[in-house]
């Protein structure tokens, strides 16, 4: 499902139009984008966790070479699902080899 589809699947479940389910779509993503940037958290109960994780510096191999390399530390952003997230995913799994 890409942004698009996204989009149309809250229009849908919504009663809005496209354009306002891409407005809503859009400010949610930024809002959050722009919080776990500014080191905070977000959580959406049920969904999961948003926040910035930082990387330690260490010591890796380049592949081709073999050869040892420093890789600087950095920051990622991270998710975590939540618990009803997580049951969903793994019932619907438990469904499909049912199915098989």
């Amino acid at each position: 499902m890409n942004k698009g589809e996204l989009v149309d699947a809250i229009a849908e479940k919504t009663g809005v139009t496209k354009k306002q389910a891409d407005a809503v779509l859009t400010a949610a993503l930024e809002a959050i984008i722009e919080a776990v940037a500014d080191g905070d958290k977000v959580t959406l109960v049920g969904f999961g966790s948003f926040e910035r994780r930082d990387r330690a510096a260490r010591e890796g191999r380049n592949p081709k070479t073999n050869e040892k390399m420093q890789i600087s530390a950095t920051r990622v952003p991270g998710f975590s699902a939540g618990k009803a997230f997580r049951e969903k995913v793994v019932g619907a799994m438990s469904e499909s080899k049912v199915a098989a």
